[in-house]
């Protein structure tokens, strides 16, 4: 039985929607990270950083979701194919999605849930660079049936959760054509709906640990020296 662990973020959905088309059976166990879980010498043995997702498959641990949807798709010799120049097309947008759109579209998620004029430069950088992910995602949509070339693949796994933050950075579904059918297509399949349905499962407990973080426990989760702001979930309801 493989193991994952995690909570509601956009890394965890990218691997529950691999496991979901892979068709395998896991466990999901929450990892309550705004109260510092993730810190606990259990956890830590897992991943020294810190950070969820990790799969455990038996005596293999893994942790970063890129590795893992690597992991998997060779597990099962599916989603990215085995060799030639089709598999680096799959593992080029992979890595461009964990090098650029989840680190860049993070930082402005990060800045967005802040006071506008707490951090106005790095506001104010990173949505500039936002933009320049979101119309590159667009070209590829519009150049390629999926993200990773012909066929569905982890690259498609990987970016999708990302790009549904499109409207909360202040943008239009209407102005990305492309991107939106592409996006639309991917929910269609019937591997999301189960990996958003195990999702859900997350919920609960994330709010639950949330509600309850002191500011000390949100500064020691946002890597802060000083005591600053909760943040403000707002800017995802746009």
């Amino acid at each position: 039985m493989l193991t994952l662990y995690g909570m509601g973020s956009p890394n965890i959905l990218k691997v529950v929607l691999a496991l979901e088309e892979l068709g395998l059976d896991y466990e999901a166990r929450h990892v309550a990270v705004v109260a510092g879980e993730q810190f606990e010498p259990a956890f830590q043995a897992l991943n020294p950083f810190g950070k969820v997702p990790v799969l455990v498959d038996g005596e293999t641990v893994l942790f970063e979701s890129g590795a893992i949807l690597i992991y998997l798709a060779e597990r099962e010799g599916r989603l990215l194919p085995a060799s030639g120049p089709a598999r680096y097309e799959v593992i080029k947008w992979l890595m461009a999605q964990m090098a650029s759109v989840g680190p860049i579209l993070g930082q402005l998620n990060h800045l967005s849930m802040m006071p506008a004029d707490l951090a106005p430069y790095a506001l104010d950088r990173f949505r500039n660079a936002g933009m320049r992910i979101y119309r590159a995602l667009e070209g590829r949509a519009a150049s390629s049936p999926w993200m990773g070339g012909a066929d569905y693949s982890i690259a498609d796994a990987a970016i999708w959760p990302w790009v549904r933050y499109l409207t909360g950075h202040g943008l239009k579904w209407e102005d990305y054509p492309a991107l939106a059918a592409w996006r639309a297509k991917v929910a269609e399949r019937p591997a999301t709906a189960k990996a958003e349905a195990a999702m859900a499962r997350f919920a609960p407990a994330d709010v639950s640990s949330g509600q309850s973080a002191t500011t000390e426990q949100f500064d020691r989760f946002f890597d802060r020296s000083r005591p600053g702001p909760k943040p403000d979930y707002s800017f995802l309801q746009r």
